[in-house]
């Protein structure tokens, strides 16, 4: 077992980066290894490919947890900071603010390694990295100006960097996923204008080298193309991917989810299609990029309900599913091989949409669908009910634990500049935010 350790996560003045010590040694991280990974690893975002969030370590329980003591710190650079380190034959290695990773020994906290991405200074503690990714001896970064870098794990030496995007504004904000042999990435910085969309993309891990790039934006011409109206390339913009996806070995598909169309309402979109492929749980082929199914759980979003956060694989009852919830509180379940809807459990906090428990259809209700400009009361807020704050599947238990944001809003959403480099999300105006009248004690719900 791995000795007991607290990361804490303190935010300190920036200090000289202590000399690194003795490289560690490490065993390759295959392909085999990310599907079964060694207990006291934690390989990716969720620590397996399937999305879990599940740590089969059982040395600390309710029975001693009370007994834990700190054994050793580390300070992260100043900044924002959402990150989940990797855990790896004992070495520990931490997204940092500014596009900085760093290697320790999670024994006992001893630096071995740092790889600082050069930066301006005024934007490194802004730009963050949520996760990162391991395969074979190296270690994956996305950066906050949509690059890709691989890092030698041993001694945090660069191997290949390559550029996803030239044009500014796209980036990432999250690690990838690896699915044999392909590191698979989603952008997100796709609000504004242009000639181009969002992109969820396949580089080799090997090379460095793009595979694929698959448009997370229906294009005219294209499949659901129409579903944006007559709207030219131009004035298609969102479905960011900017959480990591989902991968399952046994239909051969990663599954990834995506944000909602930009800008925020279908009033200042000046369309009220369905938006394809935004708000959708997307099924693509690692080698390829091909779309093999998709499913949208909300067309023609009108007040930023995000629906691209993890995807969760589970197998019961004979069924292989994929389970996700979005800010709406509403956990949807789909057939892994074909997307066929199978449930949605909405838990019943919000006031924007129906779902049709048989089909799957969402309706938006009388009243919530708001002009440029026009105050609405709605819940959840756009922060969500659950957002990035990741739930887990546990095997034993055959539950799902969802952290809760029980919040409203009163808010006006406004219109966007119709121009090549203009678009965004439109601003909001006269924001008030609300407790949720169930809220217990006024609090968040487990």
């Amino acid at each position: 077992m791995l000795a007991r350790f607290f990361l804490v996560a303190a935010l300190v003045a920036l200090i000289a980066a202590p000399v690194s010590a003795q490289a560690p040694a490490l065993s390759p991280v295959t392909d085999a290894v990310l599907q079964d990974p060694a207990p006291g690893d934690w390989l990716n975002w969720r620590r397996t490919l399937d999305g879990w969030g599940y740590s089969p370590l059982d040395q600390i329980d309710r029975s001693n947890v009370g007994e834990m003591r700190m054994a050793w710190s580390w300070g992260l650079d100043p900044g924002i900071s959402q990150t989940t380190p990797l855990v790896h034959d004992g070495v520990m290695f931490i997204a940092n603010p500014g596009n900085m990773v760093q290697a320790l020994d999670a024994r006992n906290g001893d630096f071995l390694w740092e790889y600082r991405r050069e930066i301006e200074p005024a934007r490194r503690a802004g730009t963050q990295m949520r996760s990162l990714a391991m395969y074979q001896d190296m270690i994956i970064l996305n950066t906050y100006d949509a690059h890709v870098v691989a890092l030698d794990a041993r001694t945090g030496e660069l191997r290949w960097e390559t550029a996803i995007m030239d044009e500014p504004g796209y980036g990432f904000t999250s690690g990838p996923i690896i699915a044999d042999g392909i590191i698979v990435a989603g952008l997100m910085g796709c609000e504004m204008y242009r000639e181009d969309t969002c992109y969820i993309v396949g580089i080799d891990a090997a090379t460095g080298q793009e595979a694929w790039r698959t448009s997370t934006v229906a294009k005219p011409g294209e499949r659901g193309g129409d579903s944006w109206g007559d709207l030219p390339l131009l004035f298609r913009a969102g479905g960011d991917a900017w959480i990591p996806g989902s991968y399952d070995p046994g239909t051969g598909l990663i599954y990834y989810g995506t944000s909602q169309a930009k800008p925020w309402t279908r009033d200042a979109r000046r369309t009220d299609g369905d938006a394809l492929y935004s708000n959708s749980t997307l099924a693509l082929n690692p080698a390829t990029g091909e779309m093999e199914w998709y499913f949208q759980h909300i067309p023609g979003d009108s007040h930023d309900m995000d629906e691209t956060f993890e995807r969760i694989l589970v197998d019961y009852d004979g069924k292989q599913s994929v389970f996700s919830m979005g800010k709406l509180a509403i956990l949807w379940e789909l057939d892994r091989a074909t997307g066929e809807f199978r449930n949605a459990v909405d838990l019943g906090y919000q006031n924007i949409v129906d779902v049709d428990t048989t089909t799957g259809i969402v309706t938006h209700r009388d009243d919530m669908i708001s002009d440029v400009g026009e105050l609405l009361y709605f819940c959840p807020s756009t922060g969500g009910f659950k957002s990035l704050r990741a739930m887990s599947y546990h095997p034993d238990t055959a539950a799902m634990y969802i952290p809760l944001h029980l919040n409203c809003e009163t808010a006006a959403f406004g219109p966007v500049e119709y121009r090549d480099g203009g678009g965004g999300t439109g601003w909001v105006r006269d924001r008030q935010n609300h407790f949720h009248p169930d809220a217990p004690d006024q609090l968040g719900e487990f």
